[in-house]
């Protein structure tokens, strides 16, 4: 692994010892708490100094130009960006006039601690003011999981050996000066101080702030209130005006006495309620959050998650710091997802702006498989979000020329946000990403009324979509031409692996679930005929093969296709699109991500075991891995293939992407779907867990780095735990009916108690595989 690592090393938290202001952006990104509808970056108490201001609402959103030099038929016009809204985490502490600030005075020790058992983000600082007078600063910040629109933070300062007069000013803020991003000057503009203000209230130790959005007349609104437990003295009064609402506590410490203050914050936005609905939203989960108390809210916390790492944990013997990038993964997709009802998880999710607060494939892909085997309920709800986008997706395939629907490239609300280019309104796949989530969940849930209310219609729609793109050739082939896969340095290829074979697999899944609900599918207006045109298709798809060099093609000719000089270009140079024009990279050989390797990974029964040796060893050649998405599925088909050594490298690659800042951009926000890939590394590489037609199979194998592993997951009502050493694997149902899985092709029947074993057969040996010069696994650079 990396050595010398910004973070301790624990298998339950993320903690820091020291305040690093170089730092500052990617750790408040590592600290953020979340529920997946707010969303508190990790900045200090105090507000600064700061990196990245942040506090999010999911899809609360505001519109920005698409500026084209040209425009062109069905280019979309507008995008839309996460706006950064009024900030709750704000508490300034003044000690005898002295603004508490880390950048002056002596900092004697600072510690924050991120812990995933409690949910909570702790802080210690003992701090000495420029004048000499000492405090102890503790805080506990939440962000509820239980309670939706609530977050809460448990302060308290205590005196040194000197009495001190304290000054607390806790606020609500808006309209934050955020720093430069460089990007178009219409962009910043439309997005420059976006909350309008509406309505402002005060009384006694709580405030309010109700504004609106300039550009599309979206309201939210933030209030807060507290708890004082102070000195004999203590004072409080609240006032408030257009952007800012300020709750202020005074009071007189003797020596080593203590002021404690509970903020309860709550949070709320809607396109459609009155300011006085939303105004009483949000007082109302204020006196909820009040009733429970910052007690009863970690109580809740702690129950929360208790069960969900009772379905969902991991445990790694071997690897310390790979045990504590795994839970950490899993703790962020958690916040990114668990209450996200009615809202995308965004490629970010509430951690940071970056790119734009949108949501891409990469939810379906990689985040949602995940959820639908450790918190069903959230990857249901992000399905639910795609099919109240539907209506604009129908319209968004009109507007193309196609029948069924065309979900967007990215977006927050469901509108296409992405300007035209190839690689975006080519890249169909998306939408045979969500049919495959949708199949997934149904296999992992067996949940027949989910499929029955909302996939049918996902299915329904992309398989028409489908049948619109694609046309029978002259030999009766099915071809998709003229799109673009998972890898953006191809574009516009005919037949591209990946596309084909999801939307087969969509073609199938459609007309299965329609002939399993035959009322929903007549109200849908498919008929026997369509359902018959959609296996006729799936059937004839065409599939490119080089039968010369015994590999499947990306797409037709790729393989035909000059190699690119990787030894000819400079570590500097990566990643590619930043210093090569795209017209370059459309006619090498030259992958940016995993493409046809990743089908191997969704498809796996379209490929031999043999064509899955000889793919993986030609792909990983040309893949240079310019997207945080690809580590984490080279290393599972490198753990299928034997290859495990370089799994564990590419597995670690992954799971250190943001801990360790590995691209640079952390601070910006943590890369969620990379974070779950960690997960799909682990129970899919050396798991080896595949839905396969027979039903859930593993073929577990560990790396020699590895002693053990063993995981958890839920399964069609059960959970079930497995646990993988080097000679064997043990398959434990902690709850359920009998099960009846695979074990490397072998039935295994799992009774309702206890434990059966099976032997691992040892790997067969294979051939090293190459990558291209100067990208060989990150950490395999870096030690």
């Amino acid at each position: 692994m990396i050595v010398n690592g910004p973070f301790a090393i624990d298998p339950w938290s993320i903690r820091e010892d020291s305040v690093d202001l170089d730092r500052l952006e990617a750790s408040e990104s590592v600290f953020t708490l979340a529920n997946g509808h707010i969303g508190l970056r990790g900045n200090l108490d105090e507000g600064e100094p700061h990196g990245l201001p942040g506090t999010y609402l999911n899809s609360f959103c505001e519109l920005r130009p698409l500026p084209y030099a040209e425009g062109g038929y069905g280019y979309p016009e507008s995008g839309q960006a996460v706006v950064n809204v009024t900030n709750g985490k704000l508490i300034r502490l003044l000690v005898d006039d002295e603004p508490l600030d880390v950048r002056y005075g002596e900092v004697r020790a600072h510690e924050r601690e991120l812990d995933f058992r409690t949910g909570l983000l702790t802080r210690r600082l003992d701090w000495v003011s420029p004048a000499g007078k000492s405090v102890t600063l503790r805080t506990e910040r939440l962000v509820s999981l239980v309670q939706r629109s609530v977050a809460a933070i448990n302060y308290t300062v205590t005196a040194g050996d000197e009495p001190v007069q304290l000054v607390v000013q806790s606020e609500l803020f808006a309209n934050e000066e955020l720093p430069p991003t460089g990007k178009d000057p219409r962009i910043e503009a439309a997005l420059a101080r976006p909350l309008q203000p509406e309505v402002q209230t005060a009384e006694a130790s709580c405030a309010a702030l109700l504004h609106s959005l300039r550009g599309n007349g979206l309201r939210m609104a933030a209030a807060m209130d507290h708890d004082v437990h102070g000195p004999a003295g203590t004072q409080t009064h609240s006032d408030a005006r257009d952007n800012i609402g300020r709750t202020t506590v005074i009071c007189r410490l003797a020596p080593r006495r203590s002021l404690r203050i509970v903020k309860y914050l709550a949070y709320g936005w809607s396109s459609r309620r009155s300011l006085p609905a939303l105004n009483d939203q949000v007082r109302a989960a204020l006196t909820a959050a009040r009733y429970q108390g910052w007690d009863g809210l970690c109580d809740d916390q702690r129950g929360y998650l208790d069960a969900f790492w009772q379905s969902a944990d991991v445990e790694i013997d071997g690897d310390a710091q790979l045990q504590q990038a795994v839970r950490f993964g899993l703790f962020h997709v958690l916040q990114a997802g668990a209450r996200a009802e009615g809202r995308a998880i965004p490629a970010k999710g509430l951690t940071g702006p970056g790119y734009d607060g949108h949501t891409f494939w990469d939810t379906e892909t990689f985040v949602l498989p995940m959820l639908s085997h450790t918190l069903p309920d959230a990857a249901a709800h992000a399905l639910r979000w795609r099919r109240t986008t539907l209506p604009l997706a129908i319209e968004r395939a009109q507007t193309l020329g196609l029948e069924g629907a065309a979900f967007p490239w990215r977006t927050i609300r469901g509108q296409e946000c992405s300007g035209y280019w190839p690689a975006g309104t080519a890249a169909l796949h998306v939408n045979a990403d969500i049919a495959d989530a949708v199949l997934r969940h149904v296999a992992a849930t067996g949940d027949e009324e989910f499929e029955r209310t909302v996939g049918i219609e996902l299915l329904a729609a992309t398989a028409r979509l489908w049948r619109s793109v694609g046309h029978h050739d002259s030999d009766g082939g099915f071809r998709i031409d003229g799109v673009t896969g998972p890898d953006e340095y191809s574009a516009l290829a005919d037949n591209n692996v990946f596309t084909n074979l999801m939307a087969q697999r969509n073609l199938r899944g459609a007309a299965n679930a329609c002939e399993r609900h035959p009322q929903r599918a007549m109200e849908l207006d498919v008929d026997s005929e369509e359902i018959a045109s959609w296996r006729d298709a799936a059937a004839a798809m065409v599939v490119p093969y080089d039968a010369k060099r015994g590999v499947h093609k990306q797409a037709e000719n790729f393989t035909d296709h000059a190699m690119w000089n990787f030894a000819g270009t400079h570590a500097d140079e990566y990643p590619l699109l930043l210093h090569f024009p795209y017209l370059e990279l459309y006619r090498k050989q030259v992958v940016k991500q995993a493409d046809l390797v990743l089908a191997m990974q969704l498809c796996p029964e379209a490929f031999t075991p043999e064509e899955k040796q000889r793919n993986f060893a030609y792909y990983e050649q040309i893949t240079v891995r310019d997207s945080s998405l690809s580590a984490a599925t080279q290393a599972v088909l490198a753990a299928e293939t034997g290859h495990l050594r370089l799994a564990y490298e590419y597995l670690c690659e992954t799971a250190m992407l943001d801990l360790h800042d590995l691209a640079g951009n952390t601070g910006h926000g943590l890369h969620i779907a990379a974070l779950a890939g960690v997960w799909s590394g682990v129970v899919v590489g050396f798991g080896g867990m595949r839905h396969l037609s027979a039903g859930l199979a593993f073929a577990p194998r560990l790396p020699p780095e590895l002693s053990r592993i063993a995981f958890r997951l839920r399964w069609r009502g059960r959970r079930l735990r497995v646990e993988i050493t080097p000679t064997e694997a043990r398959y434990l149902l902690l709850e359920g009916a009998e099960l009846t899985l695979l074990h490397h092709g072998d039935e295994l029947r799992l009774p309702t108690s206890g434990v059966v074993t099976a032997e691992i057969p040892p790997a067969p040996p294979v051939e090293p595989v190459r990558q291209p010069v100067g990208r060989e696994p990150l950490v395999r650079r870096l030690r």
